[in-house]
């Protein structure tokens, strides 16, 4: 039987990047801080006392000479693995990121393609204000040429990091900082990989499929513990993958219930709930027998003093979810 360990996400991201840097000897770690401090939330603590300073290091605070300069060392042969402390300070870099890094493939007709991975915390709900919670999902979303995954838990993280760090796709991988240390769960210490292209059905049921990612997962599995007492059966569903996202699973689970209710902490207008219910009903219109809900964050910028007021609640969940069933 393999090897188990209970540990944090913060310690599973860790865990698998330790594994990957032992497999490939190309890869490299690089971004503000995560050399001998272990990166803001020290996700990359010890690797570079492991692996040295040539594989793990501090680069300039410049979010745009990270990512560029992560892009050259993939054109070279090297397998980048860039940390950018908070999402919110991906935008400088986006230029980067989704002018060259997500198309060097297409315009050079597949001579290059530099396999450049990108890590970034991200969310709300520690209390950091409107440059420490943003949700920024559906702007690399809209970029064609980038995978986008957001794992929910500790096993996930640790599975869906060694799997993107296989694809031969340029990477955003955001982590849902309010969880880092709060999702605690017993994992393989193994060597594993999750698809990056199939969700999850967290629990079966008939009434409803709710599908959500990252942090607000759990605030779903608040809310569904919530509507099973007032008696609803809620099908709850992991994303997982962003881009691309496993409609197939969406689907069949909405054919089965009729109704869907989807919940993210970004603002609404354009969020990705919007791309998952135009998708839904093309495809199960048929079948549903309410309109298809979102619960997302407020079209604001994100509130430091209302942060508990913006974020979807598994009351405010609960109430979408009631409305839906009894349309």
């Amino acid at each position: 039987m393999a090897e188990t360990g209970s540990l944090n996400m913060i310690q599973a991201l860790g865990n698998a990047l330790d594994h990957y840097l032992e497999r490939d000897e190309t890869a490299v770690v690089l971004g503000e801080d995560v050399g001998g401090f272990g990166g803001v939330f020290r996700v990359t603590a010890g690797l570079q006392e492991k692996y040295g300073s040539d594989r793990v290091f501090d680069t300039p605070l410049a979010e745009a000479g990270i990512v560029g300069m992560a892009i050259g060392m993939g054109l070279g042969g090297l397998r980048p693995i860039v940390e950018i402390q908070f999402a919110d300070f991906i935008f400088p870099a986006f230029d980067q990121i989704v002018n060259e890094l997500a198309k060097y493939r297409y315009r050079s007709g597949g001579q290059y393609a530099p396999r450049v991975m990108i890590r970034t915390p991200y969310g709300g709900g520690i209390r950091g204000g409107h440059y420490h919670s943003q949700s920024p999902e559906a702007y690399f979303a809209h970029t064609p040429g980038l995978r986008v995954v957001v794992p929910s838990g500790p096993y996930e993280a640790k599975g869906l990091l060694l799997g993107a760090l296989e694809c031969a796709d340029p990477v955003i991988f955001l982590e849902p900082k309010r969880i880092y240390r709060a999702a605690k769960g017993e994992i393989p210490l193994d060597y594993y990989t999750l698809p990056l292209e199939r969700a999850q059905l967290v629990r079966k049921g008939e009434d409803i499929t709710l599908v959500a990612w990252g942090a607000m997962l759990h605030t779903c599995q608040e809310a569904v513990a919530l509507a099973e007492g007032e008696g609803y059966d809620v099908e709850l569903i992991d994303l997982q993958s962003i881009v691309p996202y496993d409609l197939h699973t969406l689907v069949r689970s909405v054919t089965k219930t009729g109704r869907m209710v989807v919940v993210h902490e970004a603002p609404m207008t354009c969020g990705f709930g919007a791309e998952l219910v135009a998708a839904v009903q093309a495809e199960a219109f048929d079948h549903l027998r309410a309109p298809l809900l979102r619960i997302t964050g407020f079209d604001t910028p994100f509130p430091y003093s209302l942060e508990d007021h913006y974020l979807p609640s598994a009351e405010r969940i609960l109430r979408g979810l009631v409305e839906t069933i009894e349309y």
